[in-house]
């Protein structure tokens, strides 16, 4: 795994929607593969409704004026709802997700945080649990799919 210099993520407003929703495409298209479905909700969601959610935190990182990764959350009392973490196919296994994690954790606020990925998103589930992310529950999305849900104390928590 190589690593990238530090990188500085920077939020993201609706202005970023259209390059978001682009980099969010191209990121799911392999968990579009791993599950056989060409339908999953990160890739049939609209510009609106990126530009909607950008209403909420996100973060992004940019390199060589191109967003190559992003994360979004919303915050429900002292728990931290993080969702969206996507990287650009061709920057994977660099350190953009944890980066990107981290900072959204941080930025937050929040005393804890949960999160979800399918059952079969092995990379996803490692990076999670690698980050001290721990299942607390699974959910059956349709034959065949479940979502992961996990969850982490924040320092203080």
């Amino acid at each position: 795994m190589r690593t990238l210099d530090p990188v500085e993520p920077h939020p993201l407003t609706e202005a970023h929607a259209g390059e978001l929703l682009t980099l969010q495409r191209a990121a799911y298209v392999s968990e579009a593969q791993l599950y056989l479905d060409a339908f999953l909700p990160a890739l049939t969601q609209t510009l609106d409704e990126v530009r909607r959610e950008l209403r909420h935190p996100a973060l992004g990182v940019t390199l060589d004026r191109r967003l190559v990764a992003a994360v979004r959350w919303t915050v429900e009392g002292p728990t931290a709802h993080i969702g969206r973490l996507v990287v650009a196919p061709d920057q994977q296994g660099r350190g953009l997700g944890t980066t990107l994690l981290r900072a959204a954790e941080a930025a937050s606020g929040a005393e804890s945080f949960e999160l979800f990925t399918g059952h079969l998103s092995a990379a996803n589930i490692r990076l999670y649990e690698r980050e001290g992310y721990r299942e607390f529950r699974r959910e059956a999305l349709r034959p065949g799919v479940e979502l992961v849900h996990l969850r982490k104390a924040g320092a203080a928590g």
